[in-house]
Parts: C-alpha cells; sequence; structure tokens
C-alpha cells in the first residue's frame, strides 16, 4: 500500500494567525518602503549576482534612518544574497570580514581617552568601538521577513568554509554571539509533535532526522504512535521551521537496542505500563546554529511535561550512539589498553556476523575508556557523551550489538549506551563535570575499564 502524507489543516492555530496578520502588516510597509527607495534611486540597476552591489547595499543599510524604506532594503539583502553563486558569496563573506570590521584607530583612540579620563562615556566608547559594523548589519537584516532564516543558512554555509579561511572567523564569531542573543530559552517554544501536526512540519522531520532516518510517511508515523512522543523547539521568526526535536519511547525497561524502538510493526503497550522514557534521537536541525545550546533545555523540558502526562514515570535515559569511537580507535595507542595480539582485532571493521568473545569484550572495554578516561580539555571527549554529561546526566550502561546498521557499525562498532537522567542528581553531575571534569559512571561501567 501506498504510503501518504498527512494533509495540513486549512485553519491556523491563534499563534499562526497572529502571524499571518504581523506578515501581511510588513509585507504593506515594506511595499511602500520599496516605492520610496525606487524614487530615491530612479537610475539604480545592480548587477544581477554581484558581490559589488551587494557589498553597496549592505553599506547603504548600515547608514539607513527610514524604517520602511530601511526593511524594503533588508529585504532586497536577503534577496540579492540568494542569487549569489557559490563563488561569489565566498567573495562576499571576505568582504564582511574586511570591509565591515572594527575600525582598529578608532578603538586605540577610544581606549587612550579612556586611559587619560576613566569616566563612564568614554567606557561606552570603547564598547561601541569593539563592535564591527557587521553587527549593525546584521541586526538589520534579521529585521526583514525572512531575515533570520537567511542569516542562519548564511552561517552555515559560512562554517563549512572556515578551515579553509580562517580570516572569516570574525565574521562567524559575530553571527554566533548575535544569535544566542536572539535564540535565547525565552523565545523558544516547545511543541509536541504528533500525526495531527502540520504536514509541513512533519516533512522537516523526515528531512532533518540525523541520528536514524526515517524512510517516509509510514516510518514517521510508527514513530508518533500512542507509546512514542517527539517534542521541538520552535522559534518565531522560523516559522515551522523546527530548530531541534528529540523522540521519545514510553516503555518498561532500560533499553538495550534501537530496532525495537524504531520497529514500525512493535506491539503497542498498554499506556499504564509506561515506567521509562527513552531519549533515543536529537537532532539539530540548522548547521547554522552550531554553538548555540538548545538540546539540555530540550531534554529537560519535555522530562517537566511527561512527568505531568503520565504517572509512573521513574526512569528517563538515553539510548546514544558513540559518534567518535571507532575513529578514536584507529588513530589511538592501544599498547596499554589491550592485548597486542587483539590490537588488529578491535580495529578490523565490525559487521553483522558473529565476532569473538574476546574481542567484543575488548571492544566493550575500549569503549568505555574512551568515554569516560578520553577528553577533550577537560570535558569528555566524544561528542554526544559531552552533551549528556554536561546536561547532568550519568554513564549508565553500554550496550554491545545495539546498533546494527551500517552508521552504527562503521562509528561506534555497534556498541551503544544508557546516559541516565537522575532527577535528584543532575545539578550535582552538572557542576561536577564542569567544575572538576567529573564523569559520573555507574559501577558497572567502571569496572569494564582496562587496567591500569
Amino acid at each position: 500500500m501506498a504510503s501518504t502524507s498527512p494533509i495540513e489543516k486549512d485553519q491556523p492555530n491563534t499563534s499562526e494567525g497572529s502571524v499571518t496578520v504581523l506578515g501581511r502588516a510588513l509585507s504593506s510597509v515594506i511595499t511602500a518602503g520599496r516605492e520610496i527607495l525606487a524614487r530615491r534611486r530612479p537610475n539604480l540597476t545592480a548587477a544581477e549576482g554581484s558581490t559589488q552591489a551587494l557589498v553597496d547595499l549592505c553599506k547603504e543599510l548600515i547608514e539607513h534612518r527610514g524604517e520602511a524604506s530601511g526593511l524594503a532594503l533588508a529585504q532586497e539583502i536577503t534577496e540579492a544574497y540568494l542569487e549569489l553563486s557559490a563563488e561569489a558569496r565566498l567573495e562576499f563573506f571576505q568582504r564582511l570580514a574586511s570591509d565591515f570590521d572594527i575600525d582598529r584607530e578608532a578603538l586605540l583612540e577610544a581606549t587612550e581617552r579612556y586611559r587619560d579620563d576613566p569616566d563612564y562615556d568614554k567606557l561606552q566608547a570603547i564598547t561601541r568601538a569593539t563592535e564591527a559594523p557587521r553587527q549593525k548589519l546584521f541586526r538589520r537584516i534579521n529585521m526583514a521577513p525572512g531575515g533570520t532564516r537567511t542569516l542562519v543558512a548564511l552561517r552555515g554555509e559560512l562554517l563549512q568554509l572556515l578551515r579553509q579561511h580562517p580570516e572569516l572567523k570574525p565574521v562567524d564569531s559575530d553571527l554566533k554571539h548575535l544569535f544566542i542573543q536572539w535564540f535565547n530559552k525565552g523565545f523558544l517554544e516547545l511543541r509536541n509533535i504528533d500525526w495531527a501536526s502540520p504536514a509541513v512540519v512533519l516533512e522537516k522531520l523526515i528531512d532533518y532526522e540525523a541520528v536514524h532516518e526515517i524512510n517516509g510517511w509510514e516510518d514517521l508515523r510508527g514513530r508518533l504512535r500512542e507509546d512514542r512522543r517527539c517534542f521541538a523547539f520552535f522559534h518565531p521568526a522560523m516559522g515551522n521551521d523546527p530548530l531541534v526535536f528529540v523522540e521519545v519511547a514510553l516503555v518498561d525497561d532500560l533499553p538495550d537496542a534501537i530496532a525495537p524502538l524504531i520497529d514500525r510493526e512493535r506491539e503497542i503497550m498498554e499506556p499504564g505500563k509506561f515506567n521509562t522514557v527513552v531519549f533515543y534521537s536529537i537532532s539539530n536541525c540548522h548547521p547554522g546554529l552550531a554553538g548555540v545550546s538548545f538540546g539540555n533545555f530540550l531534554i529537560k523540558n519535555v522530562v517537566e511535561v511527561l512527568k505531568k502526562e503520565i504517572e509512573g514515570l521513574k526512569t528517563f535515559v538515553t539510548l546514544s550512539p558513540v559518534p567518535g569511537f571507532r575513529r578514536w580507535l584507529n588513530k589511538a595507542d592501544l599498547s596499554e589498553l589491550v592485548d597486542e595480539a587483539l590490537i588488529d582485532k578491535v580495529r578490523a571493521p565490525v559487521n553483522r556476523t558473529v565476532m569473538e568473545a574476546e574481542v567484543q569484550a575488548a571492544l566493550t572495554r575500549l569503549c568505555a575508556h574512551y568515554l569516560v578516561r578520553e577528553k577533550s580539555g577537560e570535558l569528555a571527549k566524544d561528542p554526544v557523551a559531552r552533551f549528556h554529561l554536561g546536561n547532568g546526566a550519568r554513564l549508565h550502561r553500554l550496550h554491545w550489538g545495539a546498533d546494527l546498521t551500517p552508521k552504527g557499525l562503521e562509528q561506534s562498532g555497534s556498541i551503544m549506551v544508557n546516559y541516565l537522567y537522575d532527577l535528584d542528581k543532575i545539578e550535582i553531575n552538572h557542576e561536577e563535570y564542569f567544575d572538576e571534569g567529573k564523569i559520573s559512571a555507574a559501577k558497572s561501567v567502571l569496572r569494564q575499564l582496562p587496567q591500569d
């Protein structure tokens, strides 16, 4: 039977209706603004795809004072940016770094004036001098319809270029600084996503799922059945485009494999038997928001929502991948961690066939070592471990053979991890992790560590 998508509702909810009214008002203002600009610039014909034309528009926007014409100008910039080729966008990023950077001489002069007479006004002059003009530019672009979305996409493309073009780091730093302000917790809306949600939202879940692929509408329907939940954070400027979402399984025992959790043919458990909440997939939806933390707020908010909704929930746990394990394994010096005779075997690709028990045990011990002892600075080396431990979770259990998908075998040799969110100890674990670099781990995990 062919899969079909759900039908999007014709009637918006109250908040969507408010956004529509605001959108119409902005559209009217921008139309008036375009007319004003046309009268002021009757002979202006910016070359399509021209970086210089876009830079000129940006400089005009920074100096612009009119509200309606300013919004129209900001929209012109977003439209012009989207028309640029990849090569022209790189050139535009480089111009943002050079033409819209801080004025070093002005900053030095402001500093000298404050040194001679350290009053508040001169301190404020230093503050103004340390802000690059491109921050003002980004704030004004952000006011236009679609401006926030365009800036998020712009940073996503910028991040891909940083390794080869480190001169662009100041532009990235300014965007990240602004995004942390614009996307703070107070502006986020938590929504429960179910099969009745708008089709545009459900399509986004399929597109953005980054941990366990959703293979079409029927697969998605299985993940939204009565024993499953999905929650997402939204932002007013991004409409029905989620920022981050988490998929949740309601079960009666600690999970030790991913396949039963996402099996769409599974038997549905009676609601009264639920006692365990499993966070089995967290997906950040926009590369341009990297470094802007949402997931920690999301999990804690979802815990509170589910506690109120369902009686009898006692355990809150993840079933998480270990994405950095095999990458570390293939580069690390294992001579002090495993018998020499096993080194080549543990580094060999893992497949679905039965593996020697000795090799399985060695890989599990090495994974425990990687999660507990391998650090990036003072924090865990593995990115998923760093996220959950930073939230105050405990490294609770390791499971061999938990993810037999090609991705799971390639990244972690089939191993997955339970991180336990003990609500009475979350804050203590969080403080000890960041203050002391201490990783909270269950005794069963510590016993698996290779002996020194």
